[in-house]
């Protein structure tokens, strides 16, 4: 898809929006018009027909009011427009978002998070100017402009004449304009992605580049990005004051030809015409529609480069809107009966490794711990991802009986968010109540180190766990799990770098989830979770076997 037909589908949703802040901006042009003629009409009475500033109250009231309503429309066009544009980036985040979830874990995979993140903030913002400013602008300087030639033709046909002869060489300038604009702001959002990339990567990693003596480098690289970032930002504003500056110069020749004309018409220098039959009405009423007559081409010009800018940030989110998402070979049921997972005849690849796995047969009931041995690189993690569908598999089938569509999952080292304790917890069920938290925070162990804090539960820590061991915060993904209604639960080397107590409350835990009657699938090396599976597994040479002896 295009940029301009990934635009227009966007615009076919506010379109009405668009439509009525356009008209609310004609409605300001036509004010315009008629606040000229009152200005032009009230100072030919009083210089010329020697009229008392008494007798035109009436006009000049009708004046006063047109002035305030002019600030009137300009907020109306601009609340409606601004609103049609937030709905337009809500439902491109929402897309987005939408696909980053299908594409999963593994589909993200190849993409920088940072990158990915610009995508979703300075992209989407973006499509602002677009569709706030561009579009009704459009409109507006379309016939606005139209509908001060016609006053000016009922006053000298000339003076029109001049108008409309200057007037194609502004949106001819802008379409030349335009055509280097785009790709210069596509390559801005493209250095913005990269160096978003690049600054969070440095950022995670602070601790390893500290210690390996790194800093300065990783300070090159950032300063490099940053230049590279200016340098291309100062192309798109170089193209935008020099466009300014050119149009700025046509409309001012073009004001000064009409007010050369007016003026000399006045004199009686030109019998040409219409020109000996100027009066100072008509000559001032055309003075004054000369500039507002360019000024809506003008603000077009302006808003011209968000367009471009809109145009270079749609093409990158089209493309990552078009990436292939695979079709899913696991499907889900919802059992009324125990929870059963089963998947046969299944082969698991990951781009740039090709096939990874095969997994001939794989059983899991409720109330058993089952439990997959491998080597590490050998496909455990690849396979644990496509158990809940974020992995799609190449060939074979995975059927999910559960009575819940939800899945627990913990991970190693676990996921925690920059939040309180109570709110990580929480993650495995939302609408969990403060009673349902406390305990399974005491099951997992997590109330043993919360209490000598000084919030207890409600104590912040940072984000990826900052400011808790990797045993407490593995104690809290698992105070998670316990929470959680799901009754699937994988494990992703779950007592990996634990110590004994952590590891003990780790393995007591999960005896606890299974006699619950879930399903617990355990990825690990550790021999230590041989005594308590029930079901095991190992992977060799890619292919998944049942053990069946001790």
């Amino acid at each position: 898809m295009t940029p301009k037909v990934w635009l227009a589908r966007e615009t076919r949703a506010v379109a009405g929006g668009l439509r009525l802040a356009a008209l609310y901006g004609v409605l300001e042009g036509l004010l315009i018009i008629a606040q000229a003629g009152l200005i032009a009409w009230l100072v030919h009475q009083v210089i010329m027909r020697e009229q008392m500033l008494a007798s035109l109250a009436m006009p000049a009231g009708l004046l006063f009011l047109v002035v305030l309503l002019r600030p009137v429309f300009q907020i109306l066009r601009a609340r409606t427009a601004i609103a049609a544009a937030a709905t337009v980036q809500g439902r491109v985040r929402e897309r987005l978002l939408g696909r980053a979830e299908a594409l999963g874990p593994t589909g993200l995979a190849t993409r920088d998070t940072g990158e990915l993140a610009s995508q979703l903030t300075d992209q989407v913002n973006a499509l602002e100017g677009y569709y706030a400013r561009y579009l009704p602008q459009m409109t507006v300087a379309t016939l606005v402009p139209l509908a001060i030639v016609i006053a000016a033709f009922t006053q000298d046909w000339i003076a029109a004449g001049f108008l409309l002869l200057s007037a194609p060489l502004i949106p001819l300038f802008m379409a030349l304009v335009g055509m280097g604009a785009e790709r210069l702001n596509r390559d801005q959002f493209e250095a913005l992605g990269r160096l978003s990339g690049q600054f969070l990567d440095r950022v995670r990693g602070l601790t390893t580049l500290q210690l390996f003596g790194r800093i300065p480098g990783a300070t090159r690289g950032i300063i490099a990005g940053s230049d590279e970032y200016r340098e291309r930002s100062m192309r798109v504003l170089r193209v935008a004051f020099l466009s300014s500056a050119v149009l700025e110069f046509f409309a001012s020749v073009a004001i000064a030809v009409v007010a050369i004309y007016v003026g000399f018409g006045l004199l009686g220098y030109i019998e040409y015409g219409p020109a000996s039959a100027l009066t100072l009405f008509s000559g001032l009423f055309v003075l004054l529609l000369a500039p507002e007559f360019f000024q809506p081409l003008r603000t077009l010009a302006q808003h011209y480069h968000d367009r471009a800018t809109a145009l270079g940030a749609a093409e990158l989110l089209a493309d990552f809107e078009s990436e292939d998402v695979a079709v899913s070979n696991a499907t889900q049921t919802l059992a009324h009966n125990a929870p059963t997972l089963t998947a046969e005849s299944v082969e698991l690849a990951r781009p740039g490794r090709g096939t990874v796995l095969r997994v001939p047969s794989l059983t899991a009931t409720a109330g058993e711990r089952v439990l997959i041995e491998g080597p590490s690189g050998s496909g455990k993690t690849t396979l644990l991802l496509a158990l809940p569908g974020m992995l799609q598999p190449s060939t074979g089938h995975i059927v999910r009986a559960l009575p819940d569509t939800r899945i627990g999952w913990l991970g190693a080292p676990a996921f925690l968010a920059s939040a309180s304790l109570r709110e990580n917890i929480g993650l495995g069920d939302p609408t969990a109540e403060a009673p349902a938290i406390e305990a399974a925070a005491r099951r997992a162990g997590v109330s043993d180190f919360a209490d000598q804090l000084p919030d207890g539960l409600d104590t912040h820590v940072g984000e990826r766990g900052l400011g808790l061991s990797g045993g407490q915060a593995q104690r809290v993904a698992l105070a998670r799990a316990f929470v959680s209604p799901a009754s699937l639960i994988l494990l992703d080397e779950p007592t990996a770098a634990l110590d004994a107590e952590t590891e003990t409350f780790v393995i007591r835990g999960l005896a606890e989830l299974a006699a619950e009657g879930r399903i617990i699938l355990i990825a690990s090396h550790d021999t230590a979770l041989r005594s308590i599976a029930e079901r095991r597994y190992v992977i060799r040479d890619g292919v998944l076997e049942r053990v069946t002896h001790a």
